[in-house]
């Protein structure tokens, strides 16, 4: 089985529909979404339908936990508390309803080695990052509550740990093997804001019968998504760094 995984949509319309066409001519079987569908982004309600349409598993993000009333997001800068008023009012209750329903993390019966969550999967209603050797080094101590292998987002980032012997390493490269004695963290990248300097969007592929994760990079029509922001009245900031992967 081939499931396509992707994270943080963040409202990005054009480039979500990208990478669905992207999964469809690569053979994907399956779909799982890990979260912050909305935010930033200024097509909330029809990402929201795509992910609902498409992928047989969501997971809750922290964009989506704020956006139901879930999570406090008083904290957040002023450009990012704003743009989560603006997907407040523009969802449409239906999207809102089915965003509250969403699991905080998801384990895949007919997978009993893989997890999903959107930040770390060790209390993942915390939304912990997980993007430097040294934070995965910290999951060591509760490897026993760890799926072999823990698929979340969250950090925008393409970053996959591999925790082995008590250690924990960087996994390097586009594309790598599971190895039967290991457990393994890896972040899917982002749909909508990339931000490790790579303006493409960014989501993944797992191969359950070879063993294997790719991370997958395609093009969308930045200029578009960036005008809508614009003309949302939403953060200019958040449409520049479109194009700047960050």
């Amino acid at each position: 089985m081939r499931i396509g995984i992707f994270s943080d949509v963040h409202g990005n319309l054009e480039a979500l529909e990208e990478v669905l066409r992207a999964y469809e001519g690569r053979c994907v079987d399956k779909y799982v979404c890990l979260g912050d569908i909305v935010g930033y982004g200024s097509q909330p309600n029809e990402c929201c339908e795509l992910v609902r349409e498409y992928a047989s598993l969501s997971i809750m993000g922290n964009h989506d936990a704020a956006v139901v009333g879930i999570m406090d997001y008083s904290y957040y800068y002023e450009a990012a508390r704003r743009a989560l008023d603006w997907c407040r009012e523009h969802l449409t209750s239906e999207n809102l309803e089915w965003l509250a329903t969403l699991p905080f993390q998801q384990k895949d019966p007919s997978l009993p080695e893989v997890g999903y969550s959107h930040g770390s999967p060790l209390e993942p209603e915390v939304f912990d990052y997980v993007f430097a050797v040294e934070q995965a080094r910290e999951l060591l101590s509760n490897s026993n509550c760890l799926r072999k292998v823990n698929f979340i987002g969250h950090s925008h980032l393409c970053k996959s740990f591999v925790l082995r012997g008590g250690h924990a390493f960087d996994v390097v490269g586009p594309m790598f093997s599971v190895q039967p004695d290991c457990s393994y963290i890896v972040t899917v990248g982002s749909v909508g804001q990339p931000r490790d300097l790579d303006s493409r969007a960014c989501a993944g592929i797992y191969d359950t019968g070879k063993g294997t994760f790719e991370y997958l990079r395609v093009e969308y029509d930045v200029e578009a998504a960036a005008r809508k922001i614009l003309e949302a009245n939403l953060s200019m900031d958040f449409a520049k760094r479109l194009f700047l992967g960050v």
